[in-house]
């Protein structure tokens, strides 16, 4: 396979995480006889531009389709953090009724709204039918569409070159990542501004985030790979924020490299020596996170057994993608993990892909008062611990399994 960026042959494993179905193809009951599609979920480096990615085994389309299963606005945490991105970005950028805001990806409406709020106008990209109609209940005006150079060419002749657009946690969910930017500095105003936010390849691989790796994740992105991406497609670079979303994350700010040139922030250079410094240029550097993961899946596999021959029952919260990455991996079942919960309705009643665990609703876990929730989820796990407080009143613990197994 060659480097999706910019075509060098890949040459440097990451991590062989074996086969597994897509981290969001959850299960309906009437499917349950049915076989599902295993792939080999395998990541590599670009030892030219950088670039972490997944091997090429899946098509976008099959991954984001119409039943996709996620939706945003479940998490509390993640829609303060969208109204605070609103509120920080119409004072820095000078916002007004006059201004046109555009999101790709924008999920079932949970950031749009916010700036509606605002009086601002705005429309949404999303691809995926079942949280495109969740934000056209909102009363946010929606494209149901993928977004590249094409879709951009179509929304600016329709009046909608965009003073702001956001795109969060969506650069690195895309197969043909060039055709993607390209799309934006196309849709950018000469003077406007686009944020990027993503997960950062700094934090994944310090906090030994293994199970942040799913087909639907094409690549994993530091800011040294995201610059030279941006170039290539007229793009630049003018400031970086980072952000503890999604167990630590980047904010980066772009502008086109043919517009109205703002002064490039220290954070930008130091942030890449910070990369620098770490290895992100070094094979040596990417070494250590197989070993981990290995580590990790013996860790949650021993507790869960023991905790079986212990009599005690362990269920989950969260049916997250990140979740059945860890799963799937470890090799868990019904046996060791009895359901799983999730506020997320167009998820309960359904099978996590692979496992065929139940998820069901969050009442199940006052009914049957477990003696241990395996918060997959872990970046939520304070907003889930406080949400699920009651459970110790029975001397319920919560237990995390990344980036070492803990018990609370």
């Amino acid at each position: 396979m060659n480097c999706r960026g910019c075509g060098t042959s890949l040459a440097l494993p990451l991590i062989d995480l074996g086969t597994s179905p897509p981290s969001n193809a959850y299960v309906r009951a009437d499917q349950l006889e049915q076989a599902e599609q295993w792939v080999p979920l395998k990541v590599a480096v670009c030892q030219q531009c950088w670039l972490v990615q997944t091997e090429d085994y899946t098509r976008a389309d099959s991954l984001f389709d119409a039943e996709y299963a996620y939706f945003s606005s479940f998490s509390s945490t993640w829609l303060a953090h969208a109204e605070r991105y609103v509120a920080e970005m119409v004072e820095r950028f000078g916002l007004t009724a006059d201004s046109r805001v555009v999101e790709i990806a924008a999920n079932d409406g949970y950031l749009l709204q916010y700036v509606a709020g605002r009086g601002i106008a705005c429309l949404g990209v999303e691809p995926t039918r079942s949280t495109a109609q969740a934000a056209r209940e909102k009363g946010l005006e929606i494209r149901e569409l993928f977004f590249g150079r094409e879709t951009a060419s179509q929304l600016v002749s329709e009046g909608w070159s965009a003073d702001l657009m956001a795109a969060n946690n969506v650069l690195a969910h895309v197969p043909d990542i060039n055709d993607f930017l390209a799309g934006f500095a196309t849709l950018l105003k000469p003077t406007g501004v686009v944020t990027f936010e993503f997960p950062q390849l700094l934090t994944l691989m310090a906090g030994q985030q293994f199970d942040t790796l799913y087909h639907e994740h094409y690549s994993y992105l530091s800011l040294t790979a995201v610059q030279t991406l941006c170039e290539r497609n007229g793009l630049h670079v003018f400031d970086v924020s980072p952000l503890s979303t999604h167990g630590g994350s980047l904010r980066v700010f772009v502008q086109r490299m043919d517009g109205e040139r703002r002064d490039v922030q220290p954070a930008v250079q130091q942030q890449l020596h910070a990369e620098l410094a770490a290895g992100v240029k070094t094979p040596e550097y990417y070494a250590t996170l197989a070993p981990a993961a290995e580590r990790i899946k013996h860790d949650l596999l021993r507790f869960l057994l023991q905790a079986k021959a212990d009599g005690k029952r362990v269920v989950g919260y969260g049916a997250a993608a990140k979740g059945n990455t860890l799963l799937n991996y470890a090799g868990v079942k019904p046996d060791l993990l009895a359901w799983v919960a999730d506020a997320n309705p167009h998820k309960q009643g359904k099978y996590l892909p692979g496992s065929r665990i139940p998820i069901v609703s969050p009442a199940l876990i006052n009914l049957e008062k477990p003696d241990y929730v395996l918060v997959l989820p872990w970046n939520l796990l304070h907003e889930v611990s406080q949400q699920l407080a009651q459970v110790r009143e029975w001397g319920a613990r919560f237990v995390i399994a990344v980036p070492e197994l803990t018990v609370l």
